[in-house]
């Protein structure tokens, strides 16, 4: 009801309801994306409380990046069977349970279950799979640069958040710095559930940009109507195992991971505690990359719908590559980092674009959300290699250097694999 009066009443004033739509997706991505970057903040309180190592916290840290990126394949079939409303709204309000819960843990086991499990299962089910369904249905003219901006969302959320809750952990203490984030989830969850519809079709409306002669298509099947299996991911997965351009993306996204919110968003906070430097000024500096990461993953949006995507990603690995070992030898000040974090930042997201564009073209419309699914599955795969890896390289040698180092020569290798994909003219009709 809510929907259908406010897209009629948009409709009058020429303003579609798809950006509606891609409104509350944003959020909900930003959102999602905050509570799973917020425990980056609290490493040191935890360690400090409980007396649990860095190793251990990244542990449960690593789960949740994880099930983040395994969900996502699943992501595609919850949505077909149940509908993008209901989806929505329940991932997120199991998000704010499991963060309102974690104010009262006293165990390991309740970091990992509510943490590691609950954060994890419910930001897998608002993570790019639900970017890329969103933007495939409600959208045929400019794609790259919807699925830049939610894209730019993700690392916004994670970021954004940062100083204003490393704020309220020196002054009052962590567990007050979860109460913005939750408040924020529950509301976002409500406008999900009143104004989210699966398909233009559901409020009379073709998606934006398409050909007048789509207006008149029948509306889209109730979810329920589609038979989808959780055995049917696995079926996609099966499909494409001989794809070589599947595992190219699937192998150029786990360096992605393990060289953006793995490393540098889980364990930036603690390097720079490394170095003296405080946890406001260090979450100011993740801040300002997700500042830049917003304008830069929007432009290569714009970029990916009208140049060679190969190209794009071969400068994004390769620049991020040489960042990552430019780091360590930095100077650790909050003006020392403003150049890393103009430089990084804008690159932080930037290959998620090209890369889905990619993996449009090389899957088709009704394919690229199972697949992505999987795509991205190896992203945070990547991402808990980097989380537990780089906690177990502190912990043992006292230093992240050699994990920068690792992080970085991996993106120099991405680089050169992205190439061997098969090159996919850009559409006319996603510009």
């Amino acid at each position: 009801m809510f929907a259908q009066a406010l897209s009629t009443w948009l409709a009058r004033r020429n303003i579609h309801f798809a950006w509606v739509v891609a409104a509350i997706t944003f959020l909900t991505m930003l959102t999602s994306s905050a509570a799973l970057g917020l425990p980056g903040v609290l490493l040191t309180p935890l360690s400090a409380e409980y007396g649990w190592s860095t190793e251990q916290i990244s542990s449960a840290l690593a789960l949740r990046f994880i099930l983040y990126g395994l969900l996502g394949p699943f992501a595609a079939v919850f949505i077909s069977r149940y509908g993008l409303r209901a989806v929505m709204s329940t991932a997120l309000t199991l998000l704010a349970i499991g963060l309102i819960l974690a104010v009262e843990m006293t165990q390991f086991w309740h970091l990992v279950a509510l943490w590691g499990i609950v954060l994890g299962f419910a930001s897998g089910m608002t993570a790019l799979v639900l970017g890329t369904i969103i933007t495939n249905r409600w959208f045929e003219a400019h794609r790259g640069v919807v699925i830049g901006a939610l894209t730019a969302s993700i690392a916004t959320g994670q970021l954004a958040f940062l100083p204003f809750a490393a704020w309220l952990v020196e002054n009052h203490g962590w567990r007050s710095s979860i109460l913005p984030i939750f408040a924020l989830t529950l509301l976002v969850a409500v406008l999900a559930f009143c104004f989210i519809r699966n398909y233009p079709e559901d409020i009379g409306q073709a998606p934006y940009g398409a050909a007048p002669a789509a207006s008149g298509r029948a509306p889209a099947a109730p979810p329920k109507a589609v038979h989808l299996s959780l055995a049917d991911p696995f079926k996609a997965l099966l499909a494409v195992r001989g794809n070589r351009t599947f595992w190219v993306l699937a192998g150029t996204f786990f360096i992605c991971g393990l060289s953006t919110n793995g490393l540098i968003q889980t364990h930036f906070i603690s390097l720079c505690g490394d170095f003296g430097m405080s946890a406001v000024p260090a979450a100011s500096v993740l801040a300002m990359m997700g500042a830049f990461d917003f304008f830069g993953t929007i432009l290569s949006g714009w970029l990916s719908d009208r140049y060679d995507n190969r190209k794009l990603l071969f400068w994004y690995y390769g620049l991020r590559g040489l960042s990552l070992f430019w780091l360590p030898h930095s100077e650790f000040t909050f003006y020392g980092l403003t150049f890393f974090a103009m430089f990084y930042g804008l690159d932080w997201i930037a290959t998620v674009p090209p890369t889905v564009k990619l993996a449009t073209a090389a899957f088709g419309k009704e394919q690229v959300g199972m697949l992505f699914g999987w795509i991205f599955a190896a992203h945070q795969l990547g991402a808990a290699t980097a989380a537990y890896g780089a906690g177990l390289t502190r912990t043992m040698l006292l230093t992240y250097t050699p994990a920068l180092y690792a992080a970085g020569a991996a993106c120099l290798a991405a680089a050169l694999i992205i190439l061997t994909v098969r090159r996919v003219a850009p559409s006319r009709a996603s510009r």
